[in-house]
């Protein structure tokens, strides 16, 4: 069983100085250093963002992923690995975004510095997104639209994600797009039949704060990764057809839509995973 970590609410925690630290002195790296430093810059950046952000949480909780159970949060980082790189098998079909630098590295070590990138996609999103969570305006937003949840429905929401997966993988430049709401479309009707935790949970009770968060979350995290890349080496290249036009770093502007339904993406996988593997009290650990 993990052991909560003691701390008092509303003081920032000393693992939020370490974060700061980390973020700022590995973005410094990042963007300055000349040749190849990005491979072993990113994870300790990205490690300080989700320790800041997560001492954030704390000063206005009370409690944070960290706090709650630091073995759980470790897990996060593993899971996020799998989840990303299914993404990344679906964009061999698309070929939306490309690595710059990748052809300096042997096959094993690209897999293994993605790896350690890729694990801090889920911590960061989940953190930023509790965080969000806490904004008095996403509190304050209450919406009496309810989507009850039937078995004819979940069978539609799942024949409908699988269908845009096909669509995509047969004819990827015209529905590259649906790589980022397939996957839930999918998953969560699949959560639901398998009794894990879902957000159409929250959606058919009429709670769509939930659900904002996740975005606003995803939305920051967005803007944070693309910023970070830009003037770092390597680095990904997008190519989105037909809206690869009015960039904000190196990502078209309509693409930034495409953070929203990732966010469900990574929720639903992430419950998926633990539905699972069945670890005992983490059903609720995910709090947004």
């Amino acid at each position: 069983m993990d052991m909560k970590l003691t701390l008092r609410a509303g003081k920032w925690p000393v693992y939020g100085w370490l974060g700061l630290g980390l973020a700022i002195t590995f973005w410094i790296l990042n963007w300055s250093l000349s040749g190849l430093r990005t491979h072993w810059g990113f994870f300790p950046m990205w490690l300080g963002y989700c320790l800041t952000v997560d001492a954030m949480v704390f000063t206005r909780k009370g409690h944070s992923l960290l706090t709650r159970s630091p073995g759980a949060y470790a897990a996060l980082f593993l899971i996020s690995v799998p989840a990303w790189w299914l993404f990344e098998i679906i964009n061999m079909r698309t070929q939306n975004w490309y690595y710059l630098g990748e052809q300096y590295f042997t096959d094993a070590e690209y897999l293994l510095s993605s790896s350690l990138s890729f694990s801090t996609v889920m911590p960061a999103v989940f953190g930023t997104a509790e965080l969000a969570g806490t904004f008095t305006w996403i509190n304050r937003i209450k919406s009496n639209l309810r989507f009850e949840i039937t078995p004819a429905r979940l069978i539609a929401l799942f024949a409908t994600g699988f269908i845009m997966l096909l669509l995509m993988l047969i004819w990827p430049i015209y529905f590259f797009c649906f790589v980022w709401l397939s996957v839930y479309l999918m998953l969560d009707p699949l959560n639901a039949w398998l009794k894990n935790r879902t957000l159409l949970q929250y959606i058919s009770a009429g709670n769509w704060q939930p659900l904002l968060a996740l975005w606003v979350g995803c939305i920051i995290c967005g803007f944070f990764w693309e910023m970070w890349n830009f003037y770092s080496y390597p680095k990904w290249i997008y190519y989105i057809p037909f809206f690869n036009f009015l960039h904000i770093f190196e990502m078209p502007l309509l693409g930034y839509f495409g953070y929203l339904p990732f966010s469900m993406e990574l929720f639903a996988l992430y419950h998926f995973t633990i539905g699972l593997l069945k670890p005992r009290r983490v059903e609720d650990y995910i709090q947004i």
